[in-house]
């Protein structure tokens, strides 16, 4: 199972929110290339980066932030960005930038042909969060709650190409209060696609109890305030995931 640990950029730094709420965020690192390579250094393969300001206005803002975290892990480690990518060309800018697949989130709610579009173009590449509260499925930086369930919305992409589906049960980011496991692998065993769990991952056990579920389609799990915080060690971690 894939470790992916997160770097949230609000303002240019690495920052964590309490359940997505903008003004509830701790900054952990001002130099988030650095912050990237402590991550290679570490063991993992991945990269999960998010543009929370992207996110709420709807275009990147962090794009500087970003650029830094290519630099820091290019020919060591994968990528994956979300927040704001919202147009093909966007999509284009970053995938042709070197990020190894974009996540689409916003505009996978109001707009499923484009997700179809973009996974034509970019096979592979594609990937669809989908955040979570209640059930519903949340956009805008999580500022709105639709009526459309998580299940509803990751139906609409099978068998189109998209490469995973990153489920966050917003109650439970930032939370530290474990992962919610049931919902998550509800979803995954009723799709096709790849689920990445995100989301209250906070320690160790947390991520072994994920992993036992791999084979109901859990790709992987998210983990940001807990691995800066020392909850967990990441190479202890991606040790005893392997």
């Amino acid at each position: 199972m894939n470790l992916y640990p997160a770097i949230d950029l609000k303002d240019g730094a690495c920052v964590r929110l309490l359940r997505g709420d903008m003004d509830k965020a701790t900054v952990f690192n001002n130099d988030p290339g650095a912050q990237a390579g402590e991550f290679v250094a570490a063991g993992c393969h991945w990269v999960h980066i998010v543009d929370l300001n992207g996110a709420f206005a709807g275009e990147p803002v962090n794009g500087a932030a970003v650029d830094s975290i290519l630099a820091a892990v290019a020919g060591k480690a994968k990528t994956q960005l979300g927040g704001g990518i919202r147009t093909m060309e966007t999509v284009d800018y970053w995938l042709n930038k070197g990020i190894t697949r974009v996540i689409l989130g916003t505009v996978a709610l109001r707009n499923p042909d484009f997700v179809k579009q973009a996974c034509a173009k970019w096979p592979g590449r594609i990937a669809v969060g989908i955040d979570a509260r209640d059930g519903y499925v949340a956009v805008e930086g999580w500022a709105e709650t639709s009526e459309v369930t998580a299940l509803e919305l990751a139906q609409k992409f099978e068998d189109c190409g998209v490469t995973a589906i990153i489920f966050t049960d917003i109650d439970r980011d930032g939370a530290m209060g474990g992962p919610n496991i049931e919902s998550t692998v509800a979803l995954a065993s009723a799709i096709s696609t790849p689920v990445i769990v995100s989301g209250g991952v906070s320690s160790l056990d947390d991520l072994i109890a994920v992993a036992k579920h791999t084979n109901a389609g859990i790709d992987g799990a998210i983990s940001g305030r807990a691995l800066y915080d020392g909850r967990i060690d990441l190479a202890d971690a991606i040790k005893a995931l392997s």
